[in-house]
């Protein structure tokens, strides 16, 4: 069964902290939960487990949480 496509996410800022993507890609309901998610090592960073919030992010930069993928994209 394929992969569902990556989300791009548009951002303002680029590079973002990996704490503040997961919620803003929707793959968090909050804050709190991104965290959680990235100390119990659930968060991949283009393949690879990430548990730093403060990872900076780039555009092109694959973030998974489970089979949800999303990507951060310049906005504008």
């Amino acid at each position: 069964m394929p992969k569902p496509p990556i989300q791009d996410v548009p951002i303002a800022d680029d590079p973002i902290r990996l704490g503040q993507f997961p919620k803003l890609a929707g793959l968090a309901e909050h804050g709190a939960h991104a965290k959680a998610l990235l100390e119990a090592g659930e968060v991949l960073l283009n393949g690879r487990v990430e548990t730093r919030r403060g990872a900076q992010l780039r555009t092109g930069d694959v973030v998974a949480v489970g089979e949800q993928r999303a990507r951060p994209v310049t906005a504008g």
